[in-house]
């Protein structure tokens, strides 16, 4: 079977990925307590969001090695950085574990592997 060639970044996998996960931490932030809207919530937010973004650019970029690869590191470490705020929240008993797993993970691994 051929496959056609990624016309947009919409079509990369891993942005489809990093787009649902952005979108779940959206959903599921709506019922964090109002305490947390200008510090757990909108960091979450923020970085769930970075990685979408960031991978449009390096998509965009992507004539340009070191600019396409500069990219994609900065979506990996936006990746990171909001597991760490989704850690900070299960600690801190605002999420439970059984609804944040596998909620960035398979953005992390993607990006990892290229």
């Amino acid at each position: 079977m051929e496959r056609k060639p990624i016309v947009s970044h919409r079509e990369l996998e891993v942005y489809k990925l990093a787009f649902d996960a952005a979108m779940r931490i959206f959903e599921v932030t709506k019922h964090f307590p109002k305490e947390e809207t200008y510090s757990l919530i909108d960091q979450v937010r923020r970085a769930s969001r970075s990685v979408c973004a960031n991978l449009t650019e390096g998509w965009r970029k992507r004539r340009y090695e070191g600019a396409f690869i500069a990219k994609l590191n900065d979506a990996e470490g936006e990746a990171a950085e909001t597991q760490t705020w989704i850690e900070f929240s299960v600690a801190s008993n605002t999420w439970t574990r059984k609804p944040v797993a596998n909620f960035i993970e398979p953005t992390t691994t993607s990006l990892a592997s290229w």
